[in-house]
């Protein structure tokens, strides 16, 4: 159920972000509240993790922005192995700069256990975010 501040002109405002091609085709690309501005360049987290995701050791990833006193954000990577692999963050970074450029690349990888996720299996990132914030005297969504 949305709130009075989700409708505007009779239209219920979403939260996602996307465009139309030329062909009319409608593409979704992230939530609003998902994309990580940094050094004044929009990061959408969905296609870093999908980057992330392709690595074979790699089970799953959460990336978000994390606060940084130049660019206010950076991004930042937590990524689940696969059992029985391991990888260097390193290399996920470099796989990432390699695929989508090196303002898409995370500035930091922490390798965890688990990811927090919704009963379908969603990750929740609002939760990975919330935990480098809490200090901050100012937020992001």
């Amino acid at each position: 159920q949305g709130t009075a501040a989700e409708f505007s002109d009779g239209f219920w405002k979403s939260g996602d972000l996307g465009y139309v091609d030329e062909a009319g085709y409608v593409f979704i690309v992230d939530r609003k509240k998902d994309v990580i501005i940094t050094g004044g360049f929009n990061v959408y987290a969905v296609e870093v993790e999908a980057t992330i995701n392709t690595h074979p050791a790699v089970s799953m990833s959460a990336v978000v922005g994390i606060p940084h006193d130049k660019w206010g954000e950076a991004v930042h990577a937590e990524v689940v192995l696969k059992a029985g692999m391991a990888v260097d963050e390193q290399e996920l970074i470099a796989l990432v700069k390699e695929r989508l450029g090196g303002f898409k690349a995370p500035k930091s990888v922490k390798i965890v256990e688990a990811l927090p996720v919704s009963a379908v299996g969603k990750v929740l990132r609002r939760q990975v975010r919330e935990r480098y914030w809490v200090d901050q005297s100012r937020r992001v969504s």
